[in-house]
């Protein structure tokens, strides 16, 4: 049965919000994600969940807004983007994700937790975060996965700082936006029921930023350490500004399974998460899920087994048996030698088929062999994508197969074009069967 895969195309960006946003557009209940948030001991901001528009494009947006935030943005130092759009970051600790910005859309959802004045400049440490998170009402996956992202968050900050991770203070905002963003994350992951991931890398702008403790250049460096420790790749785009933000690059290192696309895919839903940058192009985080589909001329996922014992069939007809069989079809066919009853030697005749292929495989069998009965067994296997190509040697053309596999490519030269070039040119099978799978690895790299 095909897998259903999540796909982040972070082609424009990644931040905590845009994740959420995209989320919920996909299909995540609305209705969770609050009681979720619901759940966990933080107050002093309310949740808007609407429709924005960047550069045409309609998209999901996810909104924390917070008491206090012209305030609070003071005491933080915000920084002012072009274009008038406000983003401040606190990269000594955890960065405020979240702008204050004007609703030209109707509001979907506004969610208040005002029950109290919360001051917004609280001092948390990842044990803070971690007590915050094993009090609410989430389920263990989407716990765990939360976790899992603030500590890789915490991780990168410390090594940015040169403090230990106990020590790293998420005082940005007491890391209230941050909470609700990863955990809103975690929830609507685990909502949709997500367990495999690609996430092919990420694209990010160039320049400066200015938080609290001056400059920093992008990509800052709690991003630049997410990337190194998980081996997310970086694009570098002709784009002034920061497009990836720690909380959103912690996110696909947290998840991501794959590094790449499947060969063949079908695209069953899409959602759109709306950033708050302006970048002169749509920033949205595109989120698709996605089934695996195999290629026109891919081998069969579900195949048969036909096996019988046979004592008393010369060598000559057990070889023009297998001669026969693989012409009617069989994907592959053996010979196990095996002692039957009363020790007689014989062997054991396997044949892997299509199950359309059966009766043609029956006829060979009984019509050719000794054999009086077989056994069916269906099965299923996994093969990898794979394409025949021409490669052009000194010798002459040859055909290799490249298989991929995770982002892995193989290359295995073609048996019987490889014999034929080495009868007709003289050059011994070793040397054309090495040189064809590195002229065809070296074609492809070019």
């Amino acid at each position: 049965m095909s897998k259903t895969i999540l796909y982040l195309e972070c082609a424009t960006g990644i931040s905590g919000d845009m994740t959420v946003a995209a989320l919920l557009d996909l299909g995540a209940s609305k209705i969770k994600l609050l009681a979720a948030l619901d759940s966990l001991n933080v107050e002093g901001y309310s949740v808007t969940v609407r429709r924005a528009n960047s550069h045409g494009v309609d998209a999901c947006s996810f909104d924390v807004e917070l008491e206090h935030e012209h305030e609070h943005e003071h005491e933080l130092g915000h920084h002012e983007h072009e274009h008038g759009h406000h983003h401040g970051h606190d990269h000594a600790a955890l960065e405020h994700e979240h702008a204050h910005e004007a609703h030209e859309h109707g509001h979907e959802h506004h969610h208040e937790h005002e029950h109290g004045h919360h001051h917004p400049h609280v001092h948390r440490n990842l044990a803070d975060v971690t007590a915050i998170l094993n009090s609410g009402d989430l389920t263990p996956h989407a716990r765990e996965l939360a976790l899992k992202i603030f500590g890789i968050v915490a991780e990168a900050e410390s090594k940015a700082h040169g403090k230990p991770v106990e020590e790293v203070h998420f005082h940005e905002v007491g890391a209230i936006d941050s909470i609700v963003d990863i955990a809103a994350a975690a929830v609507c992951l685990d909502d949709l029921g997500i367990d495999d991931v690609v996430v092919t890398g990420l694209s990010e702008g160039t320049g400066f930023v200015e938080c609290q403790h001056g400059l920093l250049p992008v990509p800052v460096p709690a991003v630049a350490n997410i990337a190194a420790a998980s081996g997310l790749p970086l694009r570098i785009l002709p784009v002034q500004g920061e497009m990836v933000t720690p909380t959103g690059a912690a996110i696909a290192a947290a998840v991501r399974t794959r590094s790449a696309l499947p060969e063949s895919f079908t695209i069953k839903k899409i959602g759109l998460g709306a950033g708050k940058r302006e970048f002169g192009m749509p920033n949205v985080l595109r989120a698709m899920l996605i089934e695996e589909t195999a290629a026109a001329d891919a081998p069969p996922a579900e195949i048969m087994i036909l096996e019988t014992n046979i004592d008393d069939s010369t060598g000559e007809t057990l070889g023009l048996a297998m001669d026969s069989l693989l012409a009617a079809g069989a994907l592959d066919v053996h010979y196990v030698p095996v002692f039957m009853k009363k020790n007689r030697p014989a062997w054991l005749l396997r044949v892997i088929c299509r199950e359309a292929d059966v009766p043609a495989m029956e006829r060979v069998i009984f019509t050719e062999t000794s054999s009086i009965g077989l056994r069916k067994l269906p099965a299923g296997r996994t093969c990898l994508a794979r394409t025949v190509v021409d490669v052009t040697l000194a010798a002459g053309s040859a055909k290799v197969k490249k298989c991929t596999f995770d982002g892995q490519t193989f290359y295995y030269p073609e048996y019987e074009s490889i014999k034929a070039l080495a009868a007709a040119s003289g050059v011994p099978f070793a040397d054309l069967f090495r040189d064809a799978a590195e002229t065809a690895r070296a074609n492809d790299e070019r």
